[in-house]
């Protein structure tokens, strides 16, 4: 009897974990919610009404309805969205978030979906733009003895003085790698924060991607800055940016990584990079 008894709960618990694991338990996406800033212009932007706009949200609305879901966009802080993603409060994070060794240790990614290179601003009269000038892009990853010598280069300009970059980013891994030696490195949590200390001269550069120094630069009180210096891909900044998604999650990834190839495919990505960064910028 107590044999038979053991048997059907060893069943029971064969029958259950077979359940758990079939397609048909597997999660219904139909709804998705994506976390963005809504003030990293211009991936995503928040608006006069109040509403997120830019090239993430065009490109999130998107391959949403080719994945066949629903797209639910909400606002989070940066240096909370790795946390937020992992605790649920969102599915997806969507806000120019490199793709990096690091980061891969605690969440996947889709395939990147746009790779600009990094870039310094700095004031017209400064010395730093008369050293740097204003430079050509540097593939480190493919050319390492040409980042070498771009790295000596801005390590040559900047000593004494100070650089702002926004905290958590690759951008400020960078400058902590190569320059936190020579010159002061200050970290903020948000773009603009770095940008007003910036234009008021507390700091000397910034260092940021290239399309979120030039929409910086397209505003009426940046008119006295420039971009300066070699403009950076690879070593710290990754593969490029793309969404971020639990480990656990596999299944939504494999959606948005076909729905990126399609979007890829019909020149749709290049599109809304064209309309919101200028350049192309698709990897």
């Amino acid at each position: 009897m107590v044999a038979k008894l053991w048997k059907s709960v060893a069943l029971g618990a064969s029958m259950a974990a077979a359940l758990a694991l079939s397609p048909a338990s597997a999660k219904e996406w139909k709804t998705v919610v994506i976390g963005m800033e809504g003030g990293y212009d211009p991936w995503n932007l928040t608006d006069s009404s109040g509403k997120i706009v830019g090239f993430e949200v065009d490109l999130a609305n998107d391959i949403c309805k080719r994945a066949g879901v629903e797209c639910k966009i909400i606002a989070q802080d940066w240096d909370g969205m790795i946390p937020g993603l992992k605790a649920g409060k969102f599915d997806v994070i969507m806000d120019g978030m490199s793709i990096t060794e690091e980061r891969q240790k605690e969440i996947d990614f889709s395939k990147p979906y746009a790779a600009p290179p990094a870039a310094f601003m700095a004031a017209k009269d400064s010395p730093i733009a008369k050293a740097l000038g204003a430079g050509k892009v540097v593939n480190a990853a493919k050319d390492p003895k040409a980042g070498e010598a771009a790295v000596k280069a801005i390590q040559a300009a900047l000593k004494g003085k100070s650089i702002g970059v926004q905290s958590s980013t690759t951008h400020a891994n960078f400058a902590n790698k190569y320059l936190k030696d020579v010159a002061t490195v200050k970290e903020y949590k948000t773009t603009d924060d770095r940008d007003l200390d910036l234009k008021a001269g507390r700091i000397d550069v910034g260092l940021d991607d290239y399309p979120t120094v030039a929409a910086t630069l397209d505003k009426p009180d940046a008119k006295d800055f420039v971009i300066v210096g070699p403009e950076f891909i690879g070593d710290v900044f990754g593969v490029g940016e793309g969404m971020g998604l639990r480990k656990s999650d596999a299944d939504l990834t494999a959606k948005f990584n076909k729905a990126l190839d399609e979007a890829f495919a019909d020149g749709s990505v290049k599109k809304y990079s064209l309309k919101w960064f200028k350049i192309d910028t698709t990897p």
